[in-house]
């Protein structure tokens, strides 16, 4: 396991992409949108981690209703598995809960699932593998 990427959740990835790249002096390596999440997304790397930035492109967006209730800020942490199948499973047995238990498609062609907040000390963690 490793730290894959910090998410942070911000208002305006426009502005906040002009900060992180004064910030880390350099430009993003990539954009995307992840429509069934409504949310448009910035990675950069930093050392053999990244940093995801995600506005939300919808109201009802889980960005959008973090942002709400905390203000712009760090959202999550993700961790790097080789298999996902088989972390997930070892976590259940440990006693984590999950929001959903499924992997689904991800940004940066991951497969994410999350674990529920309530189990991980208020943070929300990501596990995401490389999709085959």
């Amino acid at each position: 396991m490793k730290i894959e990427h910090l998410g942070i959740a911000v208002k305006s990835l426009e502005t906040s992409d002009r900060l992180f790249s004064r910030l880390l002096g350099k430009e993003f390596y990539k954009q995307e949108a992840v429509e069934r999440e409504g949310v448009k997304t910035s990675f950069y790397e930093v050392g053999e981690s990244k940093i995801e930035l995600l506005e939300a492109t919808n109201a009802d967006s889980p960005i959008s209703k973090f942002i709400d209730k905390k203000g712009e800020g760090i959202h999550h942490i993700a961790f790097g598995v080789e298999n996902i199948a088989f972390e997930i499973e070892r976590l259940k047995k440990e006693g984590f809960m999950f929001i959903s238990e499924e992997p689904k498609e991800g940004a940066d062609n991951k497969l994410v699932v999350f674990l529920h907040p309530k189990s991980t000390n208020g943070v929300l963690v990501e596990l995401c593998q490389e999709k085959p």
